[in-house]
């Protein structure tokens, strides 16, 4: 029987005369097959797992060990603040006791009467007062240039070196007002490193220091001095009565050839800045001339200096020429070690509270020995419990009145 479909195309040879155009082919299912085709290779992937026991599917693999890794350290928590879970708050450190400190830092302590150590040591430290910082040297302001190096000068407004370089007066806060006062120098620095740092470490900052102008490297031993609180004068050396035979120095000043002094000063002045001052060096001769002294006093206060004289000679016409310039000046009451014995200085220093205590300043001069500065260190120490300030040399300078018009003479 026919398909109703094709008619009678079944009962011809195959290919003979099919008409291939008379019906619409059928429609294949595409979609059915590839969803057919990823079954079978689903399958046949399980099933090579199962049997190979590679749950990968035959993929490369890499075995190694593998270490557990520590774990975070916890942050610290903040001292004596609340707990965050329990709200308590942590114990207070336990303050050690005297006998406890004592005994770990091996230092051993001998008190009154035998008695222990007390409890609970507490310690407070007073405030320390703020270090002293000196003006640097040189300032621009106050220096000219020459072919003997940088002078000191008068700068504009009237800015002077021995203001502009003075270290500052600092009165304990435990002294009464107008306590006495005591002002110190001590020379013959510059001549030894070894022994101006010493001098610079061990006196007080107050010390004014003189330096000689004959050292090596004056220009950084005189900015260490200052960087150690301390004021510096200049030390000139003059002429004594002895001269040649004790001879100062190059570049001495001189009596017997005064055409000659500025030229000496300015070489003198040009070794080193940030002084305050001029201090004499013997000299005897040299400050009982006026007719010598007066153009070097002059030319010391037109460049805005003091002038501080050391008390060894007691003809030097300091205190009555300097009025005529306007030039302040010091004028020393001691030497201390004009005996080096140590027994001595402490006598002259001695006589020097009384002074201060009678006049209410007293000033006093020595020489930089180390004997000189180990005793003036060592006395300098309680000078405050005794009620006296120790204090700069540029404080004890003061401008004299002029004597002159009447005839009379300002002597010491």
């Amino acid at each position: 029987m026919a398909d109703p479909q094709f008619g009678d195309e079944l009962d011809k040879p195959l290919g003979m005369d099919l008409d291939l155009h008379a019906t619409a082919p059928r429609e294949i299912p595409y979609g059915r097959l590839a969803f057919a085709g990823f079954g079978v290779l689903a399958a046949s992937l399980l099933a090579f797992a199962y049997v190979t026991g590679d749950g990968l599917g035959g993929e490369p693999v890499a075995v190694g060990p593998v270490e557990a890794a520590a774990p975070p350290a916890p942050a610290p928590r903040a001292a004596a603040s609340p707990d965050d879970v329990t709200g308590a708050i942590a114990p207070p450190k336990r303050v050690a006791t005297a006998e406890e400190v004592e005994s770990q830092s091996g230092v051993k302590v001998t008190r009154q009467g035998g008695a222990p150590p007390p409890g609970a040591l507490i310690i407070e430290v007073p405030e320390q007062p703020p270090g002293i910082h000196l003006t640097p040297a040189p300032d621009k302001r106050l220096v000219e240039r020459s072919d003997r190096g940088l002078l000191p000068k008068i700068g504009a407004g009237g800015a002077r070196p021995a203001d502009i370089y003075a270290r500052p007066v600092i009165l304990p806060a435990a002294l009464k007002a107008g306590a006495p006062r005591i002002a110190i120098v001590v020379g013959g620095m510059g001549l030894n490193q070894g022994g101006t740092s010493q001098a610079i470490a061990k006196l007080p900052g107050a010390v004014t220091l003189a330096f000689a102008p004959y050292g090596a490297n004056l220009v950084a031993q005189a900015a260490e001095a200052r960087e150690g609180g301390h004021e510096i004068m200049l030390q000139a050396p003059m002429e004594s009565f002895d001269y040649p035979g004790n001879d100062p120095g190059p570049q001495t000043l001189l009596a017997t050839d005064a055409g000659r002094n500025l030229e000496r000063l300015h070489w003198l002045m040009g070794r080193f800045p940030g002084y305050v001052g001029i201090i004499n060096y013997l000299g005897g001769k040299f400050t009982a001339d006026a007719d010598a002294f007066g153009p070097v006093l002059r030319d010391i206060a037109d460049r805005g200096l003091i002038y501080a004289d050391d008390g060894t000679s007691t003809r030097s016409l300091a205190g009555a020429l300097a009025p005529r310039f306007d030039l302040p000046v010091v004028r020393t009451d001691i030497v201390i070690d004009e005996s080096p014995r140590p027994e001595a200085i402490d006598v002259a220093l001695i006589r020097l509270e009384a002074i201060a205590r009678r006049k209410g300043l007293a000033v006093g001069s020595a020489n930089g020995l180390p004997a000189t500065i180990e005793r003036i260190a060592r006395w300098a120490r309680a000078l405050e419990g005794r009620g006296i300030a120790l204090v700069p040399l540029s404080a004890a300078a003061e401008r004299l009145p002029d004597a002159s018009a009447d005839g009379t003479r300002n002597e010491r």
